[in-house]
C-alpha cells in the first residue's frame, strides 16, 4: 500500500466516521429547555461540541484504518475471496 493510497483511505474513513459521530449527544434548544435564538432553525444544535467529536473521530478512524491496513497489507482478504468477483490469473 503506497503512502498516497493510505492517506486517501484514511481521509475517506475519517469523513465517514465523522458523519456517523456528528449526531451523537446533540440536543436542540427545545430539548435543552431554552428558547432558540432568532434567525436559527429550531432543529439547530444548541452546543455541537465539534472539537471533542473531531478528536473522537480521529481515534475511531485510526482504529478502523489499522484494521483495513492489516487486511490489505497481510492479504487476509483478497479479491479472489469475494465470491461474486471474476477470477483472474495472478501476474508474477
Amino acid at each position: 500500500m503506497s503512502i498516497a493510497f493510505a492517506v486517501a483511505i484514511y481521509f475517506v474513513i475519517w469523513w465517514i466516521v465523522l458523519f456517523a459521530m456528528l449526531p451523537i449527544g446533540v440536543r436542540t434548544a427545545e430539548e435543552a429547555g431554552e428558547k432558540a435564538s432568532p434567525g436559527t432553525a429550531e432543529s439547530a444544535p444548541l452546543l455541537p461540541r465539534l472539537l471533542p467529536k473531531m478528536l473522537a473521530t480521529t481515534v475511531v478512524a485510526s482504529i478502523v484504518f489499522a484494521f483495513v491496513y492489516a487486511i490489505v497489507a497481510h492479504h487476509i482478504i483478497t479479491l479472489d475471496d469475494i465470491p461474486f468477483f471474476p477470477r483472474y490469473e495472478r501476474v508474477q
